[in-house]
């Protein structure tokens, strides 16, 4: 069965840096787009950053050119590197397979000011 295991987040002052870590398993990662999403508290899950089969990157606005995707298909990876980060992105992360119903569990980032 598919399974998405976030890690890596955590207690971070503003402007420091954390990277996500998402590992798969249960469908070929490869063939798969990847994305990460994130939940604040009483707000809606946005989309963070998507990667396509062949690398291309999708980010949002809000993260563009502090947050990086990428991906390791040989680990059945993703990846969610954050730097500069600010007390907004604080929120509860998650690894999403494609654009169907799997989803990780989700990792709590706190950026503190």
């Amino acid at each position: 069965q598919v399974q998405l295991v976030e890690s890596g987040g955590g207690l971070v002052q503003a402007g420091g840096s954390l990277r996500l870590s998402c590992a798969a398993s249960g469908f070929t990662f490869s063939t798969y787009t990847m994305g990460w999403y994130r939940q604040a508290l009483g707000k809606e899950r946005e989309l963070v950053a998507r990667i396509g089969t062949r690398g291309s990157t999708t980010y949002a606005d809000s993260v563009k050119g502090r947050f990086t995707i990428s991906r390791d298909n040989a680990k059945n990876t993703v990846y969610l590197q954050m730097n500069s980060l600010k007390p907004e992105d604080t929120a509860v992360y998650y690894c999403r397979q494609g654009f169907g119903n799997y989803w990780g569990q989700g990792t709590q980032v706190t950026v503190s000011s």
